[in-house]
């Protein structure tokens, strides 16, 4: 079987992501490592054979699909987190840096590493490949021609016995402080959701007209005076239903229904008047529901307000389904592709709003290949981009930093005239678990020997220990810093520490929700960027 896999790493590569997979499956008490036992998976199998290998090219396209998706996907977030909080996840990210890197400098020197074995220490205790190739690129610049071969393979040996105990040690340490501090997730989400909804548990209410604070007003002076964050739909008067608009005047004994969540409509109801008995939005003989998927490129990254849909139609659109999300429809609700809107409109104009919207679900299974590569393919000139700094320190952003970044800009962009630079929610998540599975079971399978020898020996040991004391450690420091002095809360402290792909994805499995993602995405540029450059400096400055 091994001959098998020698001849064809294609195979090798797809029975160490099913088998990955599956074992990720496998829950221990409330533990499953999901998506990281890929990397085991493939070191276990990387160790049987020093044939057993597949080709580099895996990796990077892996790496540069999975963070060009988690940019796009996550773009509103940074840069809203960027707008409320100003420079301080900059100086955070910068001192997760500083401190790691301390760390690796004193374990270098008191076990007697040298400069290449210490920096591949550094880069794999980090899970920072892009930091391993700014090690290499220092290595073929700076040392001596006889020398590059061997240290550029005891860079890549620290690396590799660092690299496992990199994901397992923030596991571990995010495992440990999150029961010491008996985080409450299911509370932060409740506190956090005002600021980043990530999804609302929307209802309708028929309300019959009592109270005076709404009686001859409009709609639009009702929420000025008090505001909710609630659609109202129909309205029922004298007899004739119509759908509401910010000029609607309710009158005394209109139904009237209003759509949110339980807590806002507990707010606005008592203002209203009481719930009535029937149900306005049972009659559809007039009016009907429908949800309809977003597939028109048209109008995919605009606003609802700016379709002025209700100069053409009488339509209402009350919730926006995201995913597994349902958020609360208003004017300047942004729509993506694949988004999934539930709307009130007049039963004879359905077949022409269909055709606005597109609603084919077909469609939305396709990528728009113009947009994904060329976005990548910026992405990737960017990284290739290198910069030098002053004191001679030189770096490139690499297969990661460059498509993040790009990613990060288009995604907030949204479209360039015709262009969509953002992808149907579905097709963004396969892509990034084809992305991030490829990246596991790549480097696992080609470190998976060098791991294995290295492990036989005293260095060995030494190195996988370093690791976990780094990676422990740093995090645990990390995590205190920024929940106890700085206030950040514990669901988006598991994103920042997470800077792997696969501890992002135990982080989002620990929370039960998105939010590490935020985190992830705040901290992940700036902490990019600092581990290339601090690799180099303590490869100098041990070198």
């Amino acid at each position: 079987m091994i001959q098998a896999f020698i001849q064809s790493p294609l195979l090798l590569l797809f029975t160490v992501i099913a088998l990955g997979y599956g074992v990720g499956e496998l829950r221990i008490g409330s533990f499953k490592l999901g998506v990281a036992a890929v990397l085991f998976v493939g070191l276990g199998f990387g160790a049987l054979s020093p044939e057993l290998t597949v080709p580099q090219f895996i990796i990077f396209l892996g790496l540069a699909m999975f963070v060009y998706t988690v940019g796009l996907s996550s773009a509103s977030a940074f840069f809203a987190s960027f707008r409320r909080h100003g420079f301080r996840d900059v100086y955070f990210a910068f001192f997760t840096v500083l401190l790691s890197g301390l760390m690796a400098y004193g374990i270098g020197r008191w076990l007697g590493f040298d400069a290449a074995l210490t920096g591949g220490l550094y880069a794999g205790a980090s899970t920072n490949t892009p930091a391993l190739a700014g090690l290499l690129d220092a290595i073929q610049k700076g040392a001596d021609a006889g020398a590059v071969d061997r240290m550029s393979e005891q860079a890549v040996v620290g690396y590799s016995l660092a690299y496992p105990m990199g994901v397992l040690g923030v596991m571990m340490a995010i495992v440990a402080y999150q029961r010491l501090l008996r985080v409450d997730y299911p509370a932060e989400a409740r506190t956090l959701h005002r600021d980043y909804p990530l999804g609302e548990e929307l209802t309708s209410v028929t309300y019959r007209v009592e109270n005076a604070a709404v009686i001859g007003r409009t709609l639009r002076d009702f929420n000025r005076a008090h505001p909710a964050r609630v659609v109202f739909g129909r309205i029922l008067h004298e007899g004739r239903t119509s759908l509401t608009s910010w000029e609607t005047i309710p009158e005394l004994g209109d139904l009237l229904v209003v759509v949110g969540t339980e807590e806002h409509l507990a707010t606005v109801g008592p203002l209203i008047g009481p719930p009535d008995e029937g149900q306005l939005t049972y009659d559809r003989s007039v009016f009907d529901t429908r949800r309809l998927f977003v597939s028109n490129d048209g109008i995919a990254g605009k606003t609802i307000a700016s379709l002025n849909l209700q100069e053409h139609f009488n339509v209402l659109i009350t919730r926006v389904q995201r995913g597994d999300m349902d958020l609360l429809a208003s004017g300047d609700t942004v729509l993506e592709l694949g988004d999934r809107i539930l709307l009130v409109a007049h039963r004879n104009d359905f077949a022409a709003i269909e055709k606005v919207f597109g609603n084919s679900y077909e469609a939305l299974a396709r990528v728009n290949l113009l947009s994904f590569g060329f976005g990548i393919t910026l992405g990737l000139l960017l990284g290739m981009i290198n910069i030098t700094l002053p004191g001679g320190y030189s770096f490139s952003l690499g297969f990661a930093g460059g498509p993040l970044i790009v990613a990060l800009l288009l995604g907030q962009l949204r479209r360039t005239g015709p262009i969509v630079w953002t992808l149907p929610y579905g097709a963004n998540l396969t892509l990034r678990q084809m992305g991030l599975i490829f990246l596991l079971a790549g480097i696992g399978i080609r470190s998976g020997q060098t791991f294995f020898q290295t492990l036989q020996t005293g260095l060995g040991y030494q190195l996988f220990l370093a690791g976990g004391v780094i990676a422990i450690f740093s995090t645990l420091a990390t995590l205190v810093i920024g929940y106890r002095l700085l206030g950040i809360p514990f669901s988006f402290l598991s994103g920042m520490v997470g800077s792997q792909p696969a501890v992002l994805d135990f982080a989002i499995e620990q929370a039960g929700n998105k939010y590490p993602t935020i985190g992830y995405t705040r901290m992940l540029p700036v902490v990019l960027i600092g581990k290339i450059l601090a690799v180099q400096v303590l490869y100098n400055l041990l070198g």
